[in-house]
């Protein structure tokens, strides 16, 4: 344990600190976990294991990780597979199945600076009281290291917001009382990003994006939109903020049938103030040839690709796709994905997708997983994948 006293930077501290507690609780994995106070959300600032989860983040007080950090509290979990407590943990998203677990908060006498986590014994055993005990008072002393060092730990993302969800929360009347769909969700979107958010059915992500898009209102929290506040617009300012800030691609097109592709098009340039040329919408989706077609005539890929020419025509800064390619066989679907990803490449537009399929996500900036109606985690990808390499 003295060798902690004897570093003189945050990195030495830590990793150190982190590989004495993992051999000497002979664990399979391990993170070090610190809070960015001023975005509250934790990151893995070093992690040991078969399991890399350094572009992970979580949300304080949400998780196991979470939990442990808002409450300065330790946590045990014997039995995993058993224990009501465990949900999953950002290891099980990346491919390690957590059996047993140790995570104690990183408490510096002052306040809890994030947390420690190890995951299952290369025995195969339970990690007990004892082990317990000692890897508190290891995380306790790296955390007064830490502390008496002056060190400080600054994990907030350098990029331009356009938009934040802080502490929204979402109620719909349900019998005699309220349904709480989201439950306190705090999102930072960036300019110039291609966001994907995942979850299974009812979890609260389409919810959420329709807030974003003004579709639907938040009941308590705040919605910011380039600093300006929409949470609760009058009838004025939510029509011009979906005319001028917002175009939106839908898993079932919605074109009008009666008109054609480039009807379609021109429909939604008349009503903004500054719009590209529909040609030009029309053309970057590769539709030149179909420009005079109807609905009808046209592939549901097409169709989707005259819904997106619709989207980016008003020269929006935010794009929501609601499961764009749900409809669509896989063929097609890679077709409107390399549309979108051309999108936020050469025009620097910012979209966010809601799917269902884990796939997509590996071309996203950053993946978000919303679980219960709050954001479970948070995934920034080092090296998206092009659309013309996903495979399902």
């Amino acid at each position: 344990m003295e060798q902690l006293l004897e570093v003189d930077n945050i990195e030495d501290a830590l990793s150190g600190s982190l590989e004495i507690i993992v051999s000497e609780l002979g664990s399979v994995a391990g993170a070090i976990w610190l809070l960015d106070p001023k975005t509250e959300r934790l990151s893995p600032v070093f992690h040991i294991g078969p399991a890399d989860i350094s572009d992970i983040t979580v949300e304080n007080g949400v998780g196991i990780e979470g939990v442990v950090t808002k409450t300065g509290k330790s946590v045990m979990i014997a039995d995993a597979a058993h224990d009501t407590r465990f949900e999953s943990t950002v290891f099980d998203d990346s491919g390690l199945a957590t059996k047993t677990m140790i995570c104690v908060p990183l408490n510096n006498l002052h306040e809890v600076i994030g947390c420690v986590q190890l995951i299952n014994k290369t025995d195969g055993g339970s990690y007990c009281d004892e082990e317990l005990k000692l890897c508190e008072r290891m995380a306790s002393l790296a955390a007064i290291t830490i502390d008496e060092k002056g060190l400080s730990v600054d994990l907030g993302e350098k990029k331009e917001v356009l938009a934040v969800l802080k502490d929204v929360i979402k109620e719909y009347p349900s019998g005699d009382g309220v349904s709480r769909v989201l439950k306190g969700i705090n999102l930072e979107i960036y300019k110039n990003e291609f966001i994907v958010v995942l979850g299974e059915s009812g979890c609260g992500k389409s919810t959420m994006m329709n807030i974003v898009g003004g579709m639907d209102f938040l009941t308590e929290g705040t919605l910011l939109v380039e600093g300006k506040d929409f949470s609760h617009p009058t009838d004025d300012e939510l029509t011009k903020y979906r005319r001028d800030y917002v175009g939106f691609i839908f898993q079932s097109y919605n074109l009008m049938p009666n008109l054609t592709a480039l009807e379609n098009v021109r429909f939604i340039a008349e009503i903004v103030d500054d719009p590209m040329p529909s040609e030009e919408a029309i053309e970057k989706v590769g539709l030149k040839d179909k420009a005079d077609n109807y609905p009808g005539q046209m592939s549901g890929g097409q169709q989707q690709r005259v819904s997106i020419a619709r989207a980016i025509v008003k020269n929006p800064k935010l794009i929501l796709a609601d499961e764009p390619t749900a409809a669509l066989d896989y063929t097609t679907s890679i077709e409107v994905l390399g549309v979108i990803e051309d999108i936020v490449k050469k025009q620097g537009s910012t979209v966010m997708m809601v799917t269902h399929n884990p796939e997509i996500a590996k071309m996203a900036d950053r993946v978000v997983k919303v679980r219960g109606g709050k954001i479970a985690s948070i995934k920034k990808n080092m090296h998206p994948l092009h659309a013309s390499e996903l495979v399902w």
